[in-house]
């Protein structure tokens, strides 16, 4: 992959860390020293989604931010087993690679399905956790991202014309003037043809809707297993505009854990972080701290 263009680099302006797994490598940001705070990406973002709030912790805590295999700064292979199970265990390779403990885990979309399904294999490393809008359990799936699954028509629009992340820089960010030329072009710079773009087509296609889907049951464990975090030190911060995770979302991590800190976010949207950096920032750290 080409170097980072000076404008995104200057916008997030971190050494680059890969380890390999599955024969493949997997970049991660590991910025600043201290307590180990784990940031996981959704789709179709990548670690730049989390840019600001590793530039505010890393004052004191050790901040860790991968790139899912496909996405971002890691490889793209193009016959590969893009699917929740294998995200889990990139993320362990990575943590064990890393000898991580004691880990504050923060997740948004799917890194909440990835980070969950770790954390409940793995529950004696994971001190906090930190949600954004995301899910780690079953939900009503949206009309436009279900219209990606259909064969054909989803392959020319998240593949072709990159119409998936395309659309996210608008519809997932209701901040317009956090949306600038520079930082659009960062979002979609990893993904500038039909190859590069698969990752972001096969989370798509890698829901489960029907319990005849090969990672229905996987889901169906993660969110069997939930409970165990009941009195784990949680913060959720909501944007309360999203159109994916809506508030219906909110209600049922509320309901499994009642002693979380939440944070509603009238104004923003999917991109939550995005959309309200500024309001996130000293929320995380308070709690952190």
């Amino acid at each position: 992959m080409q170097p980072l263009p000076q404008a995104i680099k200057e916008l997030y302006p971190f050494e680059p860390h890969y380890v390999t797994v599955g024969g493949w490598r997997m970049h991660y940001v590991d910025h600043g020293q201290g307590p180990p705070v784990v940031m996981l990406h959704g789709n179709p973002t990548w670690s730049f989604y989390y840019r600001d709030l590793i530039k505010g912790l890393s004052d004191r805590f050790r901040v860790v931010a991968p790139d899912h295999i496909g996405c971002g700064l890691s490889d793209k292979p193009q016959r590969y087993a893009y699917t929740l199970a294998t995200h889990i265990e990139n993320l362990k390779r990575l943590l064990d690679h890393l000898q991580l403990d004691n880990i504050t885990l923060v997740v948004h979309d799917w890194g909440g399905a990835v980070g969950f399904g770790y954390a409940v294999r793995h529950p004696q490393r994971v001190r906090r956790l930190i949600v954004f809008n995301s899910a780690a359990f079953f939900g009503r799936v949206p009309l436009r991202i279900r219209l990606c699954r259909v064969p054909v028509f989803g392959t020319l629009a998240v593949r072709g014309l990159n119409a998936f992340a395309r659309l996210a820089t608008s519809l997932a960010c209701k901040n317009r003037s956090r949306m600038t030329a520079d930082v659009k072009a960062g979002y979609l710079w990893p993904y500038p043809d039909f190859a590069s773009r698969i990752a972001i087509h096969r989370f798509v296609q890698d829901i489960p809707t029907r319990p005849s889907h090969p990672t229905y049951r996987l889901i169906q464990d993660i969110e069997a297993a939930l409970p165990q975090f009941r009195d784990r030190p949680m913060l959720i911060c909501w944007g309360m505009g999203d159109f994916c995770f809506t508030e219906a979302f909110l209600k049922k991590w509320v309901e499994r854990f009642p002693l979380a800190q939440v944070h509603c976010l009238p104004a923003a949207g999917h991109y939550v972080v995005e959309d309200a950096a500024a309001q996130i920032l000293p929320q995380v750290r308070d709690f952190l701290l």
